[in-house]
């Protein structure tokens, strides 16, 4: 068997999905306008092994949103996920909440970039650029947005701004030839491809030492060389 379960908690979405190699199955998820993360977050996964039949000792790993987002999801989301892993024996997977949110928009070829936008504070974000392709642009980084902001990365290309950060950056009548939607939040079920890739590579989290990526340290490498 190959199923994998899912944690996102890096926003005020908290969600949870279970796969089977890379295909969704089954999840659970909740927008709130506050962290309801610890009182959902074991009755979503409780729900959805009940609901597939699924039990945790069938499961060949757990993929968790390792961020950057919100210290007290992340907190919540990993806390979680490692205690699943250490009772079960279980390898843990994690994925940078950015490229969650963009994974849905990969290979449709409707824009040249995305660019997903976590709200930090102020005018700040947190932020990365892909290609349709998948390929990072500009890898994590925190940004505070200007109306020039990303606009000698994207070459005049057509782009596509989510999440809770991108409504600000729309005020500022940026420069980039970019739609905006900012009711786009990070999600388990759009983990279920990227982790599926990471665990045939047996690309795993040192389950020990591995904390949410909190953005203390700036990757601004771009990588497009």
């Amino acid at each position: 068997m190959s199923y994998i379960l899912h944690i996102e908690t890096s926003t005020l979405q908290c969600s949870v999905s279970i796969a089977y190699k890379g295909e969704y199955i089954a999840g659970k998820q909740l927008l709130a306008n506050e962290f309801l993360h610890g009182e959902k977050l074991h009755v979503f996964i409780k729900d959805i092994f009940e609901k597939t039949k699924i039990r945790k000792n069938d499961l060949n790993a757990v993929a968790v949103s390792k961020g950057p987002g919100s210290f007290t999801g992340l907190r919540i989301g990993v806390a979680a996920a490692k205690g699943i892993c250490f009772a079960q024996n279980l390898p843990l997977i994690g994925i940078n909440t950015l490229e969650i949110m963009a994974a849905p928009f990969f290979n449709k070829n409707e824009y040249n970039y995305l660019i997903p936008l976590l709200d930090a504070r102020r005018m700040e974000v947190f932020s990365a650029i892909f290609d349709a392709k998948k390929r990072y642009i500009q890898k994590t980084n925190a940004v505070v947005l200007s109306d020039n902001s990303f606009f000698d990365k994207v070459e005049n290309g057509s782009c596509l701004v989510i999440g809770s950060g991108s409504s600000k950056f729309k005020t500022l009548k940026p420069k980039i030839n970019a739609d905006f939607n900012p009711e786009h939040f990070p999600s388990a079920k759009d983990m279920c491809e990227l982790s599926w890739d990471l665990y045939k590579k047996g690309s795993y989290e040192n389950l020990e030492f591995f904390e949410p990526f909190y953005l203390k340290d700036f990757q601004t490498q771009d990588i497009r060389k």
